[in-house]
């Protein structure tokens, strides 16, 4: 598929509802006690692989399209299942719903595709088997695996890295624990599950990098409107960002600050964004983002900043590859373990578009001003991969080519669709 150079875009969007909210809206409402109604759910393929894992365990899920009914059977509810858990190139399925199944007194294997069975999930056996669960996996320590739950004992888990898969996880496990769970990370990652729990009506406190929650609590569904993902919205604060004469609003954006990295970021390079019609939504703090084109600059990024634009980075690889001077990313060795090796593949695309990145253990180094031409673009299936080397290609010369597309379903089903509406 060929993609040349755009000149302008200009118009108001509404992007999808957010993968990560939609992903615990369904979970908890599957243990919470009664029906809850999630609206503007996110019809991506991940999403739907966390309802097909929590059909499989017994609950009834109404998927009317941008709306979610789950018929929450309460904490002890589910059911063992009758057939292999999975779900497809979900690593927040993966490691979320594990916590769940931790505190279960049955046995459920997990599987996935081939991305999600090169993804690392001792990160989350080791707090959940020092809770008590049990788990059979092949020496490579990913997918697939068995666990086998209950009977767990609460814990103080001093994380290595700033997760929120790894803390959510042990926070659910720790709906069934026999004490107050603790989990303290080096740097706070995004708190989606925190704010939820709390609304459902767990028993939940966070202090600092700290999170503890107590056991058994009686959770109630719950109405959530989910905003947009700032994940996806990112694209099109970049498109507007580096296309001369452009500006795009983006409506119902979730500006979670632990999610909001990439508002900072952009800010920092010297972008012009401004917040419309602030307010919270389903406890989540909401706006809508104006964006106009801007002449941007090289900046840092590193350290507490990278839990909150982890996701972002492909695409603000791309900023930096339009901005003048250097832009450095480092302290984000995680990318090497997301559906692809974000750093070698981000810096193996830019190159071959005529960019200049130096690719580092724990990040890399934009130079930026180079004229981007048209190349071939691996996306090793990766979602993000696809969506920001497509924004690259709307601004460079010649036609790039794609060896897939089709990946940007796994987040965003129509990002083509309303690029297309954009177009001036």
């Amino acid at each position: 598929m060929e993609t040349t150079r755009k000149h302008i875009f200009r118009g108001e969007l509404s992007v999808p509802g957010d993968k990560s909210i939609s992903h615990r809206g369904i979970m908890l409402g599957a243990i919470a006690n009664g029906t809850t109604e999630i609206t503007n759910f996110l019809q991506g393929a991940d999403c739907l692989s966390t309802i097909s894992c929590f059909q499989k365990l017994g609950i009834a899920i109404e998927n009317k399209g941008s709306q979610a009914l789950v018929h929450g059977r309460g904490l002890h509810g589910l059911a063992a299942p009758s057939q292999v858990l999975d779900v497809g190139n979900s690593g927040t399925t993966t490691r979320l719903i594990s916590g769940i199944l931790a505190g279960q007194p049955f046995p459920s294997t997990l599987d996935g595709d081939a991305s999600i069975r090169r993804r690392p999930m001792k990160r989350i056996f080791t707090p959940l088997s020092a809770m008590g669960a049990h788990f059979q996996c092949q020496d490579s320590g990913c997918a697939p695996f068995t666990i086998q739950g209950g009977n767990l004992r609460h814990i103080h888990y001093r994380s290595p890295i700033a997760s929120a898969q790894v803390k959510s996880a042990v926070l659910l496990a720790g709906l069934y624990g026999d004490g107050i769970t603790r989990v303290t990370e080096p740097v706070l990652s995004r708190n989606h599950t925190e704010r939820m729990l709390a609304g459902f009506g767990a028993d939940i406190t966070s202090e600092g990098t700290t999170a503890s929650i107590r056991p058994e609590p009686k959770l109630e569904a719950q109405s959530i409107h989910v905003p947009g993902d700032i994940s996806s919205a990112a694209y099109f604060i970049a498109l507007g960002l580096i296309t001369p004469g452009s500006e795009i609003l983006i409506q119902n954006v979730g500006i979670n600050p632990t999610r909001s990295g990439i508002l900072t970021a952009a800010v920092a390079m010297g972008a012009e964004l401004t917040l419309l019609n602030e307010r919270n939504v389903s406890g989540e703090p909401v706006a809508d983002i104006l964006v106009t084109s801007s002449s941007l600059h090289g900046t840092v990024i590193e350290g507490a900043q990278i839990p909150t634009l982890i996701d972002e980075i492909p695409i603000i690889a791309i900023m930096a590859a339009f901005a003048e001077g250097a832009t450095t990313i480092k302290d984000a060795q995680e990318l090497k373990v997301k559906e692809s090796d974000r750093i070698a593949v981000v810096s193996e695309n830019l190159n071959a578009m005529g960019g200049k990145v130096t690719p580092m253990e724990d990040g890399m180094i934009i130079e930026g001003g180079y004229p981007l031409h048209g190349a071939h673009i691996r996306t090793f299936q990766d979602h993000r991969i696809a969506m920001s080397f497509y924004i690259a290609a709307l601004n460079a010369d010649g036609e790039s080519t794609f060896d897939d597309r089709s990946c940007v379903a796994v987040s965003y089903p129509s990002f083509y669709q309303d690029i297309e509406v954009l177009m001036q």
